[in-house]
């Protein structure tokens, strides 16, 4: 139980950081996807996506499971102390061994809050390994905290889905650093992407990291996958032609009916 005031690891005070939520759940997105991680979200973040399904404001109170997978919550007070998730996370580790794969470190954008981070990752990560989900933008954060994450998921942002001008060459200098790990390029797609868009995003890739695979993930409306399947496998048959490993990924979660 995450209410308990039990110290199970013996951690040094560090910055406090806002959490929305914190649970266990399959993963169902990108190169991860399904495997049982263990998610921290982040409030804040430097964007503003018309498609964004997760909340990311600050709230005075951070609903954490009371076990995993439970989708019961309790609430704690925001800011959070690391030795707080420390604590909770290891004893549900106790409590399912061998059941979780890794973190996911998600928002929001957590890279907003990389001078906490520096101090939090290094604790977290002798739990289980971490995951990084980010939109992409924030070079010079990941340089900061790259040495504790194994994988990083990057979102190429368009504008025909954001409603704002994709950050083109934040997303190359993104990319550059972030391919020294195990990373992946994510771009959400709707059935109004107009394939100049791909083309672009795949040639960015093919320049700067062939090696990285490319997943379109549709927009996930009402429950139902916004793009015909006929369309996503076109598009993945022409952004394959740049030589990059392109994937076809929905969100799985929402079909499971999970969090």
């Amino acid at each position: 139980m995450c209410g308990s005031q039990i110290t199970l690891v013996r951690v040094t005070h560090v910055t406090k950081l806002p959490l929305i939520e914190m649970f266990s759940s399959v993963q169902g997105e990108g190169p991860l996807v399904g495997r049982r991680q263990v998610f921290l979200r982040f409030a804040g973040c430097n964007l503003a996506c018309a498609y964004c399904d997760t909340p990311f404001v600050p709230t005075a109170s951070c609903r954490v499971e009371t076990a995993p997978g439970s989708e019961t919550f309790t609430l704690w007070d925001n800011p959070i102390d690391v030795h707080q998730v420390v604590n909770c996370v290891h004893g549900w580790l106790a409590d399912l061994p061998q059941a979780h794969h890794s973190f996911s470190i998600t928002g929001g954008e957590p890279l907003l809050h990389v001078d906490a981070l520096v101090q939090w990752l290094p604790q977290l990560s002798q739990l289980l390994p971490l995951q990084l989900e980010t939109n992409g933008t924030l070079t010079e954060s990941l340089r900061s905290v790259l040495p504790w994450l194994r994988w990083v998921v990057m979102d190429f942002k368009l504008e025909s889905q954001t409603g704002e001008p994709t950050p083109w060459n934040e997303h190359r200098q993104f990319l550059q650093l972030a391919a020294q790990v195990n990373c992946c390029v994510k771009i959400v797609v709707g059935a109004e992407t107009p394939i100049e868009e791909l083309q672009r995003a795949a040639d960015i890739v093919a320049d700067v990291a062939r090696h990285v695979p490319v997943i379109l993930q549709p927009r996930t409306i009402a429950g139902r996958c916004s793009v015909a399947g006929a369309q996503l496998i076109a598009w993945q048959g022409v952004l394959s032609g740049a030589g990059l490993d392109v994937r076809v990924i929905p969100q799985t979660h929402c079909y499971l009916a999970v969090l």
